[in-house]
């Protein structure tokens, strides 16, 4: 099978109704985000962090997986999908896709504040505080946060640098180093861009631009995929 490797952004988990902290009023929900989404403000407040993602993560488990998700999972029957993804919510697993790596962590899931790799399944929709990991240390949102190393992006540079085809959903490009993983692949695979505001990719060769938003953009994908190859 071809190995189809996606990199997908906010854009596809906002029409299921997800809000991206990249709305036009640089808010997330009303919060700035340096209250809410570095180590520093986890330091400085830990309970208003840790309440803003248990509302955050009972959004995520009440949205559902839309269409632009359920074609990514179904068109494994036909290619090798790997999805790449720089949002937090579990709308792609649930979707059916089996090969997802989160480049920012999964909200779903808590973490050790002394080690990240020590990560649980959380019960229900929040982190209380007091519920500590097994090193006795206060279990924090398994997030990656501004100012943060991301731990699973050589694995994803590897993974782009192994397509037969390329698909960016929903992503500006804006935020690196995840921005950057289109370096990573071969210039000479075809790269599908689906957005309804194409980002600049004039440098890249091999470029296919889809207009459109998620839902219908990946519909119009995979009839392309299907019938090219």
């Amino acid at each position: 099978m071809m190995k189809l490797v996606v990199l997908t952004g906010a854009g596809i988990s906002a029409e299921s109704g997800l809000k991206t902290f990249r709305d036009s009023d640089g808010l997330w929900e009303g919060y700035n985000i340096h209250d809410v989404a570095t180590p520093e403000a986890w330091r400085r407040n830990p309970q208003l962090v840790q309440n803003f993602y248990n509302e955050r993560r009972a959004q995520v488990l009440a949205a559902q997986p839309n269409r632009a998700h359920e074609i990514l999972a179904q068109l494994e029957e036909h290619f090798d999908v790997n999805i790449i993804t720089q949002n937090i919510d579990d709308l792609h697993e649930r979707a059916g896709s089996t090969q997802v790596t989160h480049l920012h962590g999964i909200i779903t899931k808590s973490q050790s504040n002394l080690n990240p790799n020590l990560t649980y399944p959380i019960n229900g929709a929040e982190i209380t505080m007091g519920a500590l990991c097994e090193l006795g240390s206060q279990l924090r949102p398994h997030v990656v946060w501004f100012g943060e190393a991301v731990p699973m992006i050589e694995t994803a540079a590897q993974i782009c640098n192994q397509a037969d085809l390329f698909v960016l959903i929903g992503t500006s490009l804006a935020v690196y180093p995840a921005a950057g993983l289109i370096d990573f692949v071969p210039s000479s695979v075809a790269k599908y861009i689906i957005d309804p505001v194409i980002p600049d990719v004039g440098r890249y060769k091999n470029v296919v631009k889809i207009e459109q938003r998620a839902i219908a953009g990946v519909q119009t994908l995979k009839e392309i995929l299907l019938n090219d190859y």
